[in-house]
């Protein structure tokens, strides 16, 4: 009754729009204060979040360590750059045959598309590794995601030129809504949509969704075994809860999620290579649910938009005090963002292990026997 009594479904909608109004208007403000390269920052910070949220799947809702789920998002991005654009075709007889101009495949197949083939790599992983545990775990999932590069690498001979080599795919189609490609600016009358304010909406759009899709399993049948997994496997497996299809559809279904926002990361790039799959990009998105709050989605939320977001700020700002105080760049960019990443992660283990927002605790309620009146007559 007391829940019944605090939700006020007028004051939950309010808030929605609010939300809604302030996440419609963020690219202008961020256009009008840095610029458009802060809009694409912004862009990328959503598919940092989807990303984020997908990892999430595995390590905060199973408890399952994996070091190597940049993985996902590169089978993502590499399926959806050969079929959006011309790679197959220039390099493979039979593709030249069938599609002499290339595949360039809509929107609407590439994105299921990519998110099944990262599904599939995704139960490759956890097929085989469904008895390990803890570092044997973490070991064999940063290997895998090793193998994904390095055959990314490879596969770029002349012999058999799929993935283009360490040079990557380029003229990779945008991403066409209704017959409009994004890349192209939309002019409303008042103002001018940029390329960078179209995915704004798409992204948006689509981590929204994600968010939806989390909430609803981890309060799902399947969320609960997950959870169950997560504190003791031996326990689970004796209430009945079959461990082997549950790491399985969380290895497949956080893939899932991996290969849409890759699949997205090729279309609004238009250029991808192995370069961009590398495994410090894992670790980053791990210190991202963990410094939020690994199995807490709002945690998790929080944790991708600082680490995307404080060191774009910190190489604006930190740039020119340098040039200002020095005369020359000291210390660079890239080394900047590893040394934050370090000192979040020590700092998070060390003061708050549970991250900065952490899930809420499920404290058991104690029950009161009502007293016995002196009264009573004994039985």
């Amino acid at each position: 009754m007391n829940i019944l009594q605090k939700f006020n479904p007028r004051q939950s909608l309010s808030g929605l729009l609010v939300c809604a109004v302030l996440l419609a208007v963020l690219p202008f403000v961020a256009k009008e204060l840095g610029g458009t390269t802060w809009v694409r920052i912004i862009d990328m910070t959503l598919l940092y979040v989807m990303l984020a949220l997908g990892l999430n799947i595995v390590v905060g809702f199973a408890g399952l360590l994996d070091l190597g789920y940049i993985a996902f998002y590169a089978v993502g991005a590499y399926g959806a750059a050969l079929l959006s654009s011309s790679q197959l075709s220039d390099n493979f007889v039979f593709f030249q045959q069938l599609f002499p101009d290339g595949l360039h495949m809509p929107f609407w197949v590439i994105v299921p598309l990519g998110a099944f083939l990262a599904a599939v790599a995704g139960i490759m992983l956890g097929t085989p590794i469904l008895k390990l545990r803890g570092d044997y775990l973490a070991l064999v999932t940063l290997g895998f995601g090793e193998i994904i590069r390095i055959f990314m690498n490879n596969w770029g001979k002349d012999s058999f030129n799929l993935t283009n080599g360490p040079r990557g795919i380029n003229r990779i189609d945008p991403v066409t809504l209704f017959g409009y490609p994004l890349d192209r600016p939309l002019d409303l009358g008042f103002t001018v949509l940029t390329k960078e304010f179209l995915y704004y909406y798409l992204f948006l759009l689509l981590a929204v969704l994600t968010v939806f899709v989390c909430y609803r399993l981890q309060n799902s049948r399947l969320g609960r075994a997950w959870m169950a997994l997560r504190e003791d496997d031996i326990a689970a497996k004796a209430m009945g809860i079959n461990v082997r299809n549950i790491k399985l559809l969380a290895f497949s279904l956080g893939a899932t999620f991996g290969g849409v926002a890759g699949a997205m990361f090729a279309a609004f790039q238009g250029f991808i290579s192995p370069e961009s799959f590398s495994f410090m990009e894992s670790i980053v998105i791990l210190t991202m649910v963990v410094l939020g709050g690994m199995g807490h989605i709002p945690g998790v939320i929080l944790g991708a938009i600082l680490l995307t977001l404080l060191p774009e700020f910190l190489r604006f700002t930190v740039e020119p005090v340098q040039q200002m105080l020095f005369g020359r760049l000291l210390v660079d960019t890239a080394i900047l963002r590893q040394l934050i990443l370090g000192a979040a992660m020590l700092l998070i283990m060390l003061f708050r292990p549970k991250g900065l927002w952490p899930r809420p605790e499920h404290k058991a309620k104690k029950h009161e026997m009502p007293a016995i009146s002196s009264d009573t007559p004994a039985v």
